[in-house]
C-alpha cells in the first residue's frame, strides 16, 4: 500500500493538466449553456432556454442526423471493411508476397490517418472540383462525362460525398489495430479447424473475429467519438453546405460561436454532444467485457 502511495506525486502534473485543459473549459461551457451571452460584456442567465431553443431547432436535428451517416461512413463500414483487409493482409499476401509486402500495404492505407488535415481537404477539394477537379475529368477522357458532378456543391451528393472521403481517412486505422489483433490468434486454432474441414472464410468468421473482439470494440469506439467531433474536413471541403447538406454538430456549434456570436446556444449544442460522447463511450465500455 505504501508503494502505492509513492507514485501519487507522478500523477500530479498529469492530473493538473487535465483539469486545465480538460476539466475546467468543460465546466465553464457547461455553465455559458445557461445563458445569453455574444462573448463581449456579461453574460445574462437564461436557465434552460438554449435548450429549449436546441429541441425546436430544424438545423440541429439536421445536424444530428447528418452526424449519424457520418458515424456509418467513419466508424461501421471502415470496421467491416477493414476486418476484411486485415485479413486478406494477414492470411494471404503476407504468407505468398512476405511480410514487406504486407507491412507497405498496410503502411499505405495508413497514410491518410498522419496526413495533415487541411492537406487532405484542400487535395480533396481539388480532385472533386467540378470545372477542373480530377475525377471529373478522368470521367470526360474515359468517356463517362454523364457521371460527372458537382460533387461537393450539389446537395444531392455532397453528403455521400464527404462521407468516402472520410471512408478514405478512416479505413488504414481498423486494419493496423486488427492486425495486430490478429497476430495474437493461436495457430493451432486454424489448424484445428483446418483438419475439420474450415475454409478461409470460416476460419475468418468463427474464429478470427471472435479473437480479436477487443481490437473491434476498440475501433468501434473511438471511430464513433472521431465521427461525432467530425470538423475540420466539414470546414475545409464544405463549410456545411451547400445549404446544411453536410452540417454536423461541431461545425454548428462553431457557426453560432465565430460567425454568430451566440456563445451560451453554441455552448448548449457544444454540452449536448459531450454529454453524448460520454454516454456512447460508457455503453462501449460496459458492453466489452461481455
Amino acid at each position: 500500500m505504501m508503494n502505492r502511495k509513492g507514485y501519487w506525486p507522478f500523477l500530479v502534473p498529469g492530473l493538473a493538466l487535465v483539469s486545465l485543459v480538460v476539466a475546467v473549459p468543460l465546466l465553464m461551457t457547461i455553465g455559458t449553456s445557461f445563458t445569453e451571452w455574444s462573448g463581449v460584456g456579461s453574460p445574462r442567465w437564461t436557465g434552460l432556454a438554449n435548450y429549449d431553443r436546441l429541441v425546436h431547432d430544424e438545423n440541429f436535428w439536421k445536424s444530428f442526423s447528418n452526424i449519424v451517416l457520418m458515424i456509418v461512413a467513419m466508424a461501421v463500414v471502415p470496421t467491416l471493411l477493414g476486418l476484411f483487409l486485415a485479413a486478406v493482409l494477414f492470411d494471404y499476401v503476407a504468407p505468398r508476397l512476405g511480410n514487406r509486402t504486407a507491412r507497405a500495404l498496410r503502411s499505405g492505407l495508413y497514410l491518410p490517418q498522419v496526413l495533415p488535415l487541411a492537406v487532405t481537404g484542400i487535395v480533396w477539394g481539388w480532385i472533386l472540383h467540378p470545372s477542373y477537379g480530377a475525377l471529373n475529368t478522368i470521367l470526360d477522357k474515359i468517356g463517362l462525362g454523364g457521371l460527372a458532378r458537382n460533387w461537393l456543391g450539389d446537395d444531392r451528393y455532397a453528403l455521400y460525398t464527404v462521407m468516402a472521403v472520410m471512408l478514405w481517412v478512416q479505413i488504414g486505422y481498423p486494419v493496423v489495430m486488427f492486425m495486430a489483433g490478429l497476430q495474437r490468434v493461436d495457430p493451432e486454432l486454424y489448424e484445428a479447424a483446418s483438419l475439420d474441414g474450415a475454409g478461409w472464410w470460416q476460419r475468418f468468421t468463427r474464429i478470427a473475429v471472435h479473437q480479436i473482439r477487443p481490437e473491434i470494440a476498440v475501433v468501434l469506439i473511438t471511430t464513433t467519438i472521431a465521427a461525432l467531433k467530425v470538423f475540420a474536413q466539414i470546414f475545409v471541403l464544405t463549410r456545411g453546405g451547400p445549404g446544411n447538406a453536410t452540417l454536423v454538430p461541431s461545425y454548428f456549434a462553431y457557426q453560432n460561436y465565430f460567425e454568430r456570436a451566440n456563445v451560451g446556444y453554441a455552448s448548449a449544442m457544444s454540452t449536448v454532444l459531450t454529454v453524448l460522447i460520454v454516454a456512447l463511450t460508457y455503453v462501449f465500455i460496459r458492453v466489452q467485457p461481455r
